[in-house]
């Protein structure tokens, strides 16, 4: 029996990443690119062109593609719905890829999807009820619970970036119409338009020297800093982590979880982020669900989302096997 080999497409708010991946998950070839964002038709043809592109230099013949895309995704249908920050809607992203790729393709939102991956060989493996939280662009959510990826009635559970701490913050960003989203308070967005305003209210700050000089006021460069000792971007990595840990706090009081990952670009601040968390829910959790829940960082970092794909288009090829059997 030739070795089975899949495609995992994780296409994020910022950047699309693309693997050939073996049954054990390992990644055998990838390439990773800016995500495109001008409309639905250019967003479309870079996925297709990056998947044609691993799909020829794969060593294994490729049966199979998963997608995990940030949008509202109807199971039932294989569509598309929403998404808040790339122009996709009430398209049948399933079928439009199956056609346009000649492989049976599966989807699901790729929070779902980097939960998967982090429930099957990660840092929530073992665990039967647990959470994700990609902390990038936005904050997408994944939920396992009674050790099964939880969908909801229609596919739509798990915008767990979108649950409101605070009635009155700010808009949140892209189609959601919500205020005080934990997305619009906690996320990389948020932390680059802090670091923004500090840099121009404190221009003699490190993060003023660097809006003087051009650079752009980013969330990696807030990291750099804090990584180097600099005492306001470690302050504003602690505001973010504190305003994800009430998220957290809301998370565990209602679902007395196992452990909650965190991943996404912004967990490259690691501890200097968790721990401002980890301390809002020591204050603000109840017992016994604070003393019974770990926060980890993601074991598969930025790639969560692409091996949690791939694991999905195994799963589907299963289900199809399977329903085959069944028929015959």
């Amino acid at each position: 029996m030739h070795p089975k080999c899949v495609i995992g497409v994780d296409l994020g708010g910022t950047k699309l990443i693309v693997g050939a991946l073996d049954e054990q998950l390992r990644v055998l070839q990838r390439v990773q690119r800016p995500a495109p964002g001008a409309d639905q038709k250019e967003v479309l043809d870079t996925v297709v062109d990056a998947v044609e592109e691993v799909r020829a230099s794969s060593p294994v013949e490729v049966s199979a593609v998963g997608f995990g895309i940030p949008c509202l995704i109807d199971q039932d249908r294989g569509v598309a719905v929403m998404a808040v920050n790339l122009p996709l809607a009430d398209i049948d992203f399933r079928a439009v890829m199956s056609e346009r790729l000649g492989l049976p393709a599966f989807v699901d939102n790729d929070a779902n999807v980097a939960a998967l991956a982090e429930h099957r060989a990660g840092a929530a493996r073992g665990c039967s009820h647990a959470a994700m939280l990609t902390v990038g662009t936005g904050i997408g959510g994944g939920l396992i619970l009674s050790g099964r990826l939880y969908r909801g009635a229609h596919g739509a559970a798990g915008e767990l970036g979108h649950m409101v701490i605070d009635e009155n913050g700010p808009p949140c960003q892209g189609n959601c119409p919500n205020h005080g989203c934990l997305e619009s308070l906690a996320s990389g967005t948020a932390l680059a338009r802090e670091a923004l305003a500090l840099a121009h209210e404190r221009p003699d700050s490190s993060l003023g020297r660097a809006l003087a000089s051009g650079r752009a006021i980013t969330g990696a460069l807030v990291t750099e800093l804090a990584h180097d000792g600099d005492s306001e971007a470690i302050g504003l990595i602690e505001l973010i982590g504190r305003r994800l840990g009430v998220g957290i706090v809301n998370l565990v009081n209602m679902l007395n979880l196992e452990v909650i990952v965190v991943g996404g670009g912004v967990i490259a601040a690691g501890e200097l982020l968790l721990e401002p968390a980890r301390r809002v829910l020591a204050e603000r959790g109840l017992r016994p669900s604070r003393e019974q829940v770990r926060v980890e960082r993601a074991h598969f970092g930025t790639e969560a989302g692409m091996i949690g794909a791939a694991a999905l288009a195994f799963d589907g090829l299963d289900g199809l096997l399977l329903g085959a059997s069944v028929e015959g």
